[in-house]
């Protein structure tokens, strides 16, 4: 556990006076000065929700046994001595751009409790956790204390998760997604603009599918986009007449509601989007250049990484992309043709669209990209023949590979190892803590900033070391 600096009686009394960053003065001169001194610097967290299998991606053990190694064949990629499944070959080949970690584990093999962990950074489960549901006193997740420890710019939120929030098939919503002890009015952007389908998986429309190969008839063909557009003869003051009228009803509503503060906020967003051109654009991607389109592919993947570079090059601090709906990742059985076809070709081709893209704008430097899931998959496959026709991987906190490139990481490098299974890390082994941390560092926050909770109380951000990736 990482030794953190005390906060003195001073420090935690500035910090309660503090603005809507929830800083004291001192941290908040400090983050002025590091933003001056480092220009803007951005996130993008691919979170693989269900768990991308370490063996069929970047971690392969070509000579493990069969039972272990798995369908695929690995090929070279442009690192010596470093191999990819054979499904990524995008990747493999700007291998020598990006940063991997072989060794990232916890110690929960339950989805829920693993979305958790991941998504808040936090290996420990808060007291009465509930799988089932989110609950007040669960840990913040990582984009609510990036959104509220960070400023806006251009009008945006500090942080955005798109293109949905992470919903099981029974409708039942994951958490550690949300604020929880930080309070409801701190809860992440969601910019929802993916259709809930708890039958199908994937990319659509181009990779969409079913795990259980069960029959159903492809619904979504595309991002159903908000309308940011003023409705047709509405001008500026007229716009400002309704929010006069919104004003009215918030007062009343302040004395009933609690949360009043969380909504004020969450219009104020809505209305910079209604007003503002710059930030309308980053979101209308339906209007990008095919090329663009075409680089990034034209499927749910693909739209996801390219509104992520847009909003992160108009100024949005971390974007959470939630790549794949409703545990997509979560190849218990069918895995080998689901993955072949469904799954690595589009996360292949779009996240290398988008270390080109940001390369290619400049922006690399300043623009980390970590992807990761709730956890890895088992060193052995196995066959769950009531549900599944073909073999599959179980459910494994212990290891994980996390991919990053940009925002400062040195690329080229490999940290850490799994043994000769890919079940347990052997070198250099990273926790979820950790993860947070680099992401933290990454946006320029110190390891002296807090956070505080719906009480005022103020918390540490920083629970790890960053990973030796800088």
């Amino acid at each position: 556990m990482l030794d953190h600096p005390s906060i003195t009686r001073r420090l935690s009394l500035q910090a309660g006076a503090s603005s809507i960053l929830g800083l004291g003065i001192a941290e908040r001169t400090m983050l002025a000065r590091a933003a001056g001194s480092r220009g803007h610097r951005s996130v993008i967290f691919v979170f693989l929700s269900g768990g991308l299998a370490q063996h069929e991606s970047f971690d392969p053990k070509p000579d493990a046994p069969d039972v272990i190694r798995g369908e695929f064949g690995t090929i070279p990629t442009t690192l010596p001595g470093v191999r990819y499944s054979e499904h990524l070959p995008m990747l493999a080949a700007r291998a020598h751009r990006t940063t991997l970690v072989r060794s990232l584990g916890h110690r929960s093999n339950d989805h829920s409790a693993g979305h958790h962990i991941m998504l808040t950074g936090r290996s420990d489960l808060p007291t009465g956790f509930n799988p089932s549901a989110p609950r007040p006193a669960d840990h913040p997740a990582i984009a609510a204390l990036a959104g509220g420890v960070l400023p806006r710019r251009n009008n945006l939120p500090p942080a955005i998760v798109l293109p949905d929030r992470i919903v099981h098939n029974s409708g039942r919503v994951i958490p550690g997604q949300f604020a929880g002890v930080m309070g409801r009015r701190h809860d992440p952007w969601f910019l929802e603009v993916s259709a809930f389908e708890p039958k199908a998986y994937g990319a659509y429309p181009t990779h969409e599918f079913d795990h259980q190969q069960r029959d159903y008839k492809p619904k979504r063909l595309a991002f159903e986009f908000p309308d940011l557009a003023l409705p047709q003869g509405v001008d500026g003051g007229r716009f400002g007449g309704r929010l006069g009228i919104l004003n009215h009803i918030d007062s009343q509503r302040k004395a009933l509601d609690g949360a009043a503060g969380g909504f004020d906020r969450h219009r104020q967003d809505a209305v910079s989007l209604l007003t503002d051109s710059r930030v309308r654009s980053a979101f209308d991607i339906g209007k990008a250049p095919d090329r663009d389109l075409d680089l990034f592919g034209r499927n749910a993947f693909g739209w996801s990484l390219l509104m992520a570079a847009r909003l992160a090059e108009a100024g949005v601090s971390l974007v959470q992309v939630n790549l794949g709906n409703n545990e997509s990742w979560d190849t218990h059985g069918n895995a080998f043709p689901h993955l072949k076809d469904k799954l690595l070709p589009p996360m292949d081709k779009s996240l290398s669209a988008l270390l080109d893209d940001l390369t290619a704008k400049g922006l690399l430097d300043s623009t980390l990209v970590v992807v990761a899931g709730e956890f890895g998959r088992t060193p052995r496959t196995s066959t769950l023949t009531k549900f599944y026709k073909g073999p599959g991987r179980d459910h494994w906190g212990a290891v994980q590979s996390v991919l990053l490139f940009g925002g400062g990481t040195r690329p080229g490098r490999v940290v850490g190892a799994s043994d000769k299974t890919g079940g347990y890390p052997i070198l250099e082994p990273q926790s979820p803590e950790n993860f947070a941390a680099t992401i933290f560092q990454a946006l320029g926050l110190p390891p002296t900033v807090a956070w505080h909770d719906a009480e005022k109380r103020p918390h540490h951000l920083y629970h790890g070391a960053v990973m030796p990736v800088f």
